[in-house]
């Protein structure tokens, strides 16, 4: 199937509704430049009374069903048509859904009752799965269709996360915020295992190192073990830390077949290769890391180093081509790419190794992660915000 469409109705559209990684990615990362600074307010202050949840849910749950969820679906509202050839969500559809993704994100400072703000958060990520679903039905590309359980998983996640404020379900939050984690690792495993050595071999004209099956396994398998697991502590602290080290040696096997020493003169790529090291660095860490208080902040590692930071390496990359420019000509991204690394890197083995200086390595890394999506909106936001340079749709 191939994409029609009449440029004349495509005009009509407000130039933020023409793709879904636009509305996606301006809102999503606008979220992380807010909710950052709020949350250490929050840390430092104690319990806003405007907040109808308590400030620590609202922190985890925000940076995953908030900032990384927005992300997540923009980059498959778009991807989707690619695989496809059928056009992707736009205009009012794609403004329904987005008005799904916020009305929650405003509702928490509001008396607004928990149950309908669980519902409109999972109605977010079911029209999301359902607008990826059909079309990859439509053309039988079953290789993509990945996406619909991995959202649905997400869906009862969610509703889990919703349950645990009121203390309902037989999971602590902590089960579930685990669970989500591993959720986003074993995402950013296949889809950077696919993505990545493909980028890197197109840049610099080399071959693609191809898959090794026996390997893949290794990797995504112990991580499917970990998401399951994480509702099983009984049985998650016998096995848990060894399935995170071989996950982490076959991440690290994988980095090493891509060469990423390679890469050093394209920020676009070696931001890549930077930021997927978090996953392997993070899994090694916490498997042979034998401290509970060090483990715990080994998470932020994974989080703000692997999740936030191939996010944002990724989100440039996209935006780049989807606006129609040319990938390797935009704005210098080097420092905001290292400023998230580095950002990981304080929050995660700064406040292990010095518990004493935890609030001052806080407030640093969230500086470093405020410095580096400001910095993605500076250069990048009012290209998702105006038509493509080139004139063509999307």
């Amino acid at each position: 199937m191939l994409n029609i469409t009449d440029k004349r109705v495509e005009e009509k559209i407000p130039a933020v509704l023409r793709l879904g990684f636009r509305p996606f990615f301006f809102l999503g990362v606008l979220y992380a430049f807010i909710a950052i600074p709020v949350w250490v307010w929050m840390f430092r202050t104690g319990q806003p009374a405007a907040l109808s949840v308590p400030a620590l849910w609202w922190h985890v749950h925000e940076m995953l069903f908030g900032f990384a969820m927005a992300i997540v679906v923009g980059f498959v509202l778009t991807a989707v048509q690619n695989w496809t050839g059928i056009n992707g969500t736009k205009s009012y559809r794609l403004l329904a859904i987005v008005a799904l993704w916020m009305i929650p994100r405003l509702l928490f400072w509001s008396p607004a009752p928990l149950w309908l703000i669980s519902i409109i958060d999972a109605l977010f990520l079911a029209f999301a799965a359902y607008e990826v679903a059909w079309r990859v039905m439509q053309v039988k590309g079953w290789r993509n269709l990945f996406f619909v359980p991995l959202f649905v998983l997400a869906i009862v996640a969610n509703f889990a996360s919703y349950a645990c404020v009121k203390g309902m379900p037989p999971f602590s939050a902590s089960a579930v915020w685990q669970a989500m984690l591993w959720w986003f690792t074993l995402l950013l495993s296949v889809m950077g295992g696919r993505v990545i050595p493909f980028f890197t071999a197109r840049r610099f004209n080399t071959d693609k190192p191809q898959p090794l099956v026996w390997l893949e396994w290794a990797a995504n398998l112990p991580l499917l073990g970990l998401f399951i697991l994480s509702f099983f502590p009984l049985a998650m602290a016998q096995v848990g830390q060894w399935l995170m080290v071989v996950a982490g040696v076959a991440h690290g096997i994988k980095i090493l077949r891509w060469k990423p020493w390679q890469t050093l003169a394209e920020p676009l790529v070696w931001s890549l290769h930077l930021t997927y090291m978090c996953i392997p660095l993070s899994l090694l860490a916490r498997g042979l890391w034998p401290n509970a208080f060090a483990q715990h902040n080994m998470i932020h590692l994974f989080a703000i180093g692997a999740l936030a930071g191939l996010i944002l390496a990724m989100i440039a990359r996209v935006t780049m081509g989807h606006t129609g420019r040319e990938i390797y000509k935009g704005p210098k991204m080097g420092w905001a790419f290292a400023a998230i690394v580095l950002a990981a890197l304080v929050r995660g083995f700064g406040v292990a190794l010095f518990p004493s200086y935890m609030l001052e390595m806080i407030d640093v890394s969230a500086l470093l992660w405020t410095f580096a999506f400001g910095m993605f909106l500076v250069k990048f936001g009012h290209m998702l915000l105006t038509p493509r340079v080139d004139g063509h749709p999307g």
